[in-house]
């Protein structure tokens, strides 16, 4: 690294962290008693999730699993229940898969070298950095999706952060600007930067602490950098659930295989059409209707295709049982068990029960 480059990785991290103690965010629930734990537990539910969001969230899993021990101890289901609403429920498996690998290889503490923190099931280079950086204050460089639109404006980096050859660029930058001291500091003042006022549609530069050395605005390409990944066509996916629902209230549920959208999660019976999902209860089910009646259906957006639900209702008699226990049970919204749920799930089971959002908040 030249001098004229630590020169101005030293000034980059000196204005962030100034300007961090007088606008930066400080009293943030993970920011109390920082942790490894509880700091990974953050970085986990902030990926692709906003600040707001995540708040209640954290709180409820904190109380329920204020340990690593807790959460290795914890069954799947109460895991992934506790995510339930959240999103992208992988996180939560591998964050389950790695407090039970801390409690069975580490003793059930929280491992100390990056090597073994990023070997963690869900953990990658920019997440380990920043949990040691955030709790430990050490000295390892982050490169999240705030921080690479941060240093690819300010020092001007062509090209999409997807590429390869763009994100070995990104991490040297990052590794140049982030300081020996007060590393903790720089790490969130530079995140916060990101998700605050160098937004990805209209950024603050007015209010941005480096914005008089700041490329893109320099040049007016604060909207060009950093190059956009190329639009990908948004697919459309019909699906039918069978909603079979007993004398009792019970509606049957089945866990989703580990892969795939929702993976682990409970769900209604899926189909790819109404006469399949009307076959399966009539031979599994007894007492059930002869043909399903279609519901309002329900419509659900991932993050590449939308998602079409045909909820198919079939009354069955009271003495209707689960075909496979394991995988599948009845659920009942007036006792329920503690499962992970998708939203657009929950929504069904609530109009199903005949109540309102709001009472169906009781139940969890």
């Amino acid at each position: 690294m030249t001098a004229r480059a630590r020169a101005r990785g030293r000034g980059f991290a000196a204005s962030l962290i100034d300007w961090h103690t007088r606008h930066g965010r400080h009293d943030l629930p993970w920011q109390r008693r920082r942790t490894a734990y509880r700091v990974w537990v953050s970085e986990i539910m902030l990926q692709q999730t906003q600040v707001a969001t995540v708040i209640p969230y954290y709180a409820r899993f904190m109380q329920r699993f204020p340990t690593v021990g807790a959460l290795a101890a914890a069954p799947l289901d109460e895991v992934l229940h506790l995510w339930s609403g959240l999103g992208y429920y992988a996180r939560a498996r591998n964050l389950h898969r790695a407090a039970v690998r801390i409690a069975e290889q580490h003793g059930g503490r929280f491992p100390k070298s990056f090597e073994a923190v990023a070997d963690l099931p869900g953990i990658g280079r920019s997440t380990a950095g920043a949990i040691l950086a955030l709790s430990r204050a050490e000295r390892f460089p982050i490169l999240d999706g705030n921080v690479r639109r941060v240093l690819s404006r300010h020092f001007g980096v062509e090209g999409s952060t997807a590429d390869p050859a763009v994100l070995e660029t990104l991490w040297g930058l990052s590794g140049q600007c982030t300081p020996a001291d007060r590393v903790d500091v720089y790490t969130q003042a530079v995140m916060d930067l990101g998700a605050t006022v160098c937004v990805r549609r209209n950024p603050s530069c007015t209010s941005c602490p480096v914005s008089g050395t700041c490329v893109a605005r320099r040049t007016g390409r604060q909207h060009e950098l950093p190059a956009p990944k190329p639009a990908r066509q948004r697919r459309q996916r019909q699906v039918f659930m069978l909603a079979a629902v007993r004398e009792d209230g019970g509606v049957l549920l089945e866990r989703r295989p580990e892969s795939g959208i929702w993976g682990g999660l409970w769900c209604l019976p899926e189909f790819t059409s109404a006469a399949e999902a009307a076959y399966y209860a009539e031979r599994s089910l007894q007492g059930a209707a002869a043909r399903p009646v279609p519901l309002e259906p329900v419509e659900h957006a991932f993050t590449h295709f939308d998602l079409h639900i045909t909820p198919l209702l079939a009354h069955c008699s009271g003495s209707a049982s689960a075909p496979e226990p394991a995988r599948r049970l009845w659920y009942r919204s007036r006792d329920p068990a503690r499962l992970g749920l998708p939203a657009p799930i929950r929504l069904l089971l609530q109009r199903l029960a005949g109540v309102t959002p709001t009472q169906a908040q009781l139940f969890d």
